[in-house]
C-alpha cells in the first residue's frame, strides 16, 4: 500500500479531519465515574462497591449481556440535570475527537419504564446540544425503539415525542436483535415515514443478511446501523453499493461483543473496495473502550488504511449526515 498514514501523523491527521459521527448511544457514554457521581447525586444504590469493580464488568460474551448491564446501569439518570450532564461529557469528548457534526441515538423507553418521562429526556439533551453548538459542533437527536418491546410500546413512544418533533431528526430500532427482526415494526416505522422523521435502524450486527434486506425494503431505511452481515450476502452488498445506502459501523463495538475476533478482521476495508457507503462510529464508548478517533485510529492501523482511504470514510460520514 503505498499511501498508508504513518503511525505518528496518524491521530493527528484523523483528529484534525472533519467527520461525523452518526452511531452514538448517548446512555453509552455514561462512564463509571459519571455513573458513581449521579447515584449520589440521586441516592441510588449501585451494583458495584466501586469503579474498579463497574470497569471488571465491562467484559461481554455477546449483545445480551452488554444490554443487561447497559440497561441496568441508566437508573442513575432520573434528571435533567443527569441528561445534561451525561451529554455535555459526551460532547466535549467528540470535540476533542475533532468531530464537526454528531447524531444521538436516544432510548425513551427505557427511561419510560422507569416512570422518567420524555420530557426530562429532552430537556437534559436539548440544554447540552445547546451549549455543544455554541462551541461549534452541530447536534441531531434519534429516538431509538426498543425492538424487544413491542410494536404497541413503539407506538406509544412515537406519540410521546410529538411535541418534541422540531427537535427530533429521525427514528431508530435498537436493542437485541436475535429474534426481533425489522419486520416487528414495519407498521411503527410506516407511520413515522408519514410525520416526516428520517429512518435507521440496527441490522446485521448479530442479525442475518435478511434483517438489512428487511430494514431496506419493509421499514425503508436511509441508513444500516452496523451491516456486518452484508459480508455474507453478495447481491446485498451490490444492492447497498448500486444504492449508496450508509454503513454506521463501530468496530470496538464488533470486536467487545464478539461479532468480530479482532480489529484485523472487520469488514470496512472490504466494504470500502467493494463500494460501500461506509462510516466508522463508536456506538457506546464507555463499555467498548473508546470514543470516535480511537476507534477509526485503532482501524486504521489493523487494516493498514490509507490515507485516502480514511478520507473516504471522512466525507462518507458527512455525507449521511441527516440534516434538520
Amino acid at each position: 500500500m503505498n499511501t498508508t498514514v504513518a503511525d505518528t501523523e496518524l491521530e493527528h491527521f484523523i483528529r484534525t479531519s472533519p467527520k461525523a459521527e452518526l452511531h452514538l448511544h448517548i446512555e453509552g457514554t455514561l462512564e463509571p465515574e459519571l455513573m458513581f457521581q449521579l447515584a449520589d447525586r440521586n441516592n441510588i444504590q449501585l451494583p458495584f462497591k466501586d469503579i474498579e469493580q463497574a470497569n471488571a464488568a465491562y467484559n461481554f460474551a455477546n449483545l445480551q449481556e452488554f444490554l443487561d448491564l447497559y440497561f441496568a446501569s441508566t437508573q442513575v439518570l432520573t434528571q435533567a440535570a443527569d441528561f445534561q450532564d451525561l451529554a455535555e461529557a459526551y460532547f466535549a469528548k467528540a470535540i476533542a475527537d475533532g468531530t464537526t457534526h454528531v447524531e444521538i441515538f436516544f432510548d425513551p423507553q427505557a427511561h419510560a419504564e422507569r416512570g422518567v418521562p420524555i420530557d426530562t429526556v429532552m430537556q437534559g439533551l436539548l440544554a447540552a446540544s445547546e451549549t455543544a453548538q455554541g462551541q461549534g459542533l452541530s447536534v441531531g437527536m434519534i429516538c431509538c425503539f426498543l425492538r424487544h418491546l413491542d410494536e404497541a410500546d413503539a407506538f406509544k413512544t412515537l406519540e410521546a415525542i410529538e411535541p418534541w418533533r422540531e427537535n427530533i431528526l429521525g427514528v431508530g430500532l435498537d436493542s437485541t436483535e436475535i429474534g426481533h427482526p425489522p419486520t416487528k415494526f414495519a407498521r411503527v416505522f410506516e407511520a413515522a415515514r408519514k410525520q416526516g422523521y428520517h429512518l435507521v435502524a440496527h441490522a446485521g450486527e448479530e442479525g442475518p443478511p435478511e434483517f438489512i434486506w428487511e430494514a431496506l425494503d419493509i421499514l425503508g431505511v436511509e441508513r444500516i446501523d452496523h451491516g456486518n452481515a452484508a459480508m455474507q450476502d453478495t447481491t446485498l452488498m451490490q444492492r447497498l453499493a448500486k444504492d449508496q445506502i450508509p454503513l454506521t459501523m463501530c468496530p470496538f463495538s464488533n470486536v467487545k461483543l464478539c461479532v468480530i475476533d479482532n480489529l484485523q478482521q472487520h469488514p470496512a476495508k472490504a466494504m470500502l473496495d467493494a463500494g460501500l457507503k461506509v462510516t466508522l462510529n463508536s456506538d457506546d464508548p464507555a463499555y467498548f473502550g473508546g470514543y470516535l478517533a480511537d476507534n477509526i485510529v485503532g482501524t486504521a492501523k489493523a487494516l493498514q488504511l490509507s490515507r485516502a482511504e480514511l478520507t473516504t470514510l471522512f466525507n462518507n460520514s458527512l455525507d449521511a449526515r441527516f440534516l434538520a
